[in-house]
């Protein structure tokens, strides 16, 4: 059986593929260690769904595991409003909408609906600004592009001759201490 891809692991590839394999290798460590501020604020805005605090609502699902076996990811979703139709993906700052985060919340709809959930609406939550920035409904494009990178994800390794780096996004990981492809203050 091949093994599921996480869905928060969309946006962590997409940002590099090597991060997902540092990730992996830290799991076991207190995340005080090597998260960032924004790592931990990100986790802290996250406290009250991960804990189904955020609403007594019963049509508030809050924190759930979703799959989809036609994708082949797993993960949990932030909060849907079953009453409503509302996937809302919750971050604590948002100051551009990034393809990792358009792929995690598409990921999310598509299990939802092949759930058997009727999704009539995906959003974002800054919480910090509390801004609601909504997203279109994922089509048949967006579902090839996610298969894609999908696809690019379990065929990605380490020793990949064809990896190249994002000298801005290197300067930005938490892992770029680790990583070979990382030359301190120089461009990777």
């Amino acid at each position: 059986m091949e093994q599921n891809i996480i869905i928060s692991n969309l946006n962590d590839f997409i940002f590099c593929p090597r991060s997902i394999y540092f990730h992996k290798l830290y799991s076991s460590f207190d995340e005080a260690l090597y998260h960032t501020t924004y790592q931990t604020k990100g986790r802290h805005a996250h406290k009250t769904v991960d804990k189904q605090k955020y609403s007594t609502k019963k049509a508030i699902l809050e924190g759930i595991n979703v799959y989809s076996e036609e994708l082949g990811v797993s993960g949990k979703i932030d909060l849907f409003d079953v009453e409503k139709g509302i996937l809302t993906e919750r971050k604590n700052k948002i100051k551009k909408l990034y393809e990792g985060y358009y792929l995690q919340i598409y990921a999310q709809y598509f299990c939802l609906v092949e759930m058997g959930y009727v999704v009539k609406k995906i959003r974002f939550h800054s919480l910090s600004d509390n801004k609601i920035h909504d997203v279109a409904l994922p089509g048949n494009n967006e579902k090839h592009r996610l298969k894609e990178i999908i696809t690019k994800m379990k065929l990605f390794s380490l020793e990949d001759k064809n990896f190249t780096q994002n000298p801005n996004k290197c300067k930005m990981c938490i892992y770029k201490e680790l990583c070979d492809y990382y030359k301190g203050d120089q461009t990777c």
